[in-house]
């Protein structure tokens, strides 16, 4: 069937370092994206921050979208915050246009070699330390080198136990990187120690969103990896291998369905105990993303083994979130209570608590073929473009700033605060799968303009100050996933260095912590 073999690619594309693997090599087949693009690659003639030359500011600028034209006491405010004037986030591309043309223009041979064997390198620097020091715990803690799981003495400290559930979470995580990277031994190695050692019968209490991301798809993607008659990575089954992922998967699956339950909206609870569901204490809000971001997973598996309940259970979820969307703008905010169907908070945007949730509308479409999801996400992202969107119509040219996505009200489409987070970097990738390659390219841009800067994406970002509000970087992956896209969709060799300038930023800024801080 046409969404097995589709599957395998979506999967892959959420791995980070899969996804730098192809951007170094440009690898694999044309997506066969074929636009009317006129990729010129103008950068340098856009200014993002325009300064101030007595005139007004013109209708579709941020300051006036902002502040308006009475709002003297912000406008005020901000200026004692800007004493020098501030460049355009897009003056990294300045510079003469020959030297520009002479070092993107081409990606050497010789280059992508390097650039392999440099991945390679820092993929097998952490798994095999993983697996040296941390096996068979969920992840290495890079500062005591030693295995890490759930916290147990802090059940509060969700940053760790929404993810960590006492289940070899970095095994499974990198089974389908190892065939990425063409070690089918160590794939079949891998599998089998997941199937002599996981088991999902654990008193952990883990978020359902991130239980569904990292295991559930990291399980199904092998078993299609290893089932699929397809061999998109060549023949890689394993000998005597009886669908035991996919029976994993199933277990897992089963054991995360009490958050649908009891639940007057259908709106799942966000974390389960795997071995009694959900806990007592369990509290009745949850974000649209991590509620919303399971259909394609559940969906693959109920499809995989015959039972519907699954997708069911996910469809439900979405088209509650879809019922609760404003009436004046078509928004949804960013966190709902799941019994009573109203919003807590009211700030829609496209990062933190949001981001998946389109995501997953189009990337179901894409897989299942159901005119629902794209309905949805169609709707969607009209009202993105009218209510989040702000700056000139056009990237390249026209009077104002390029386009810039902020944090609205869902009622009222007006600005809430002036930062955005490193996880809206997906939607240029999610606007090239729409076919929107101009507008991706401009979006991209900019968070790559940011990158060049730090050597990472601040998780936030206050883009009216251009400056980090939160300085941390924790290895996402959202940047890379829409560089790969715009690289398939338009093989312009730009994109390859900016995979490398990304792959030399994690070696020189992360390979021995976790979690990198911006100076």
């Amino acid at each position: 069937m046409q969404w097995r073999s589709i599957v395998v690619a979506l999967v892959v594309l959420r791995l980070t370092v899969s996804c730098l693997l192809w951007l170094a090599f440009g690898l694999g087949p044309s997506w066969g994206f074929n636009f009317p693009l006129n990729f010129n690659f103008n950068l340098h003639k856009i200014e993002l921050f325009k300064q101030d030359d007595g005139e007004s500011a013109k209708a579709n600028s941020w300051s006036q979208r902002i502040h308006g034209h009475g709002d003297a006491q912000c406008r005020t405010s901000c200026a004692t915050k800007e004493d020098s004037p501030k460049k355009s986030y897009l003056s990294l591309f300045e510079g003469d246009r020959d030297e520009y043309d002479r070092r993107y223009s081409s990606f050497p041979d010789t280059l992508k070699i390097k650039m392999k064997g440099m991945a390679k390198d820092m993929f097998y620097f952490g798994y095999d330390n993983y697996m040296k020091y941390a096996f068979p715990e969920d992840e290495l803690n890079p500062i005591d080198c030693q295995g890490r799981g759930p916290d147990v003495l802090n059940p509060s400290n969700i940053n760790i136990n929404d993810v960590l559930g006492n289940y070899s979470l970095t095994l499974i995580d990198t089974l389908d990187t190892l065939l990425v990277l063409g070690n089918v031994s160590e794939f079949h190695r891998a599998v089998k120690l997941v199937i002599d050692t996981v088991s999902f019968d654990k008193d952990s209490t883990v978020q359902v969103f991130e239980a569904n991301i990292r295991i559930l798809g990291s399980l199904i993607s092998a078993h299609i990896l290893l089932t699929d008659p397809k061999h998109p990575f060549g023949n890689v089954g394993l000998v005597d291998y009886d669908n035991e992922l996919l029976h994993l998967a199933h277990d897992l699956a089963v054991r995360l369905l009490p958050a649908f339950e009891n639940t007057s909206t259908g709106i799942p609870y966000p974390r389960v105990n795997l071995k009694s569901g959900v806990p007592p204490d369990s509290i009745n809000e949850t974000c649209t993303a991590g509620a919303g971001s399971l259909l394609v997973e559940f969906g693959i598996l109920s499809r995989l083994i015959g039972d519907s309940t699954f997708e069911w259970v996910a469809r439900r979820a979405v088209r509650a979130l879809w019922k609760l969307r404003s009436n004046e703008t078509g928004l949804l905010g960013n966190v709902v209570n799941i019994q009573t169907g109203q919003w807590v908070s009211k700030q829609s945007g496209l990062g933190a608590g949001m981001d998946s949730f389109y995501e997953y509308l189009l990337k179901s479409y894409i897989l299942f073929g159901e005119k629902e999801d794209y309905r949805m996400f169609q709707a969607s992202y009209e009202s993105i473009q009218n209510h989040l969107r702000r700056g000139r119509e056009s990237c390249n040219e026209g009077e104002g700033d390029p386009p810039l996505y902020v944090n609205v009200n869902m009622f009222n489409g007006q600005i809430m605060n002036t930062w955005i987070d490193s996880l809206q970097a997906f939607f240029p990738g999610l606007l090239v799968l729409n076919g929107d390659v101009e507008e991706a390219i401009c979006l991209h841009a900019f968070y790559y303009a940011i990158w060049k800067r730090f050597g990472a994406l601040p998780e936030r970002y206050n883009w009216q100050l251009q400056a980090p509000d939160v300085l941390f970087y924790p290895l996402r992956p959202e940047l890379v996933e829409s560089t790969y896209l715009l690289y398939q969709a338009t093989k312009n060799p730009f994109y390859l260095h900016v995979g490398m300038d990304i792959l030399e930023s994690l070696e020189k800024n992360a390979k021995k912590l976790e979690w990198a801080f911006l100076s």
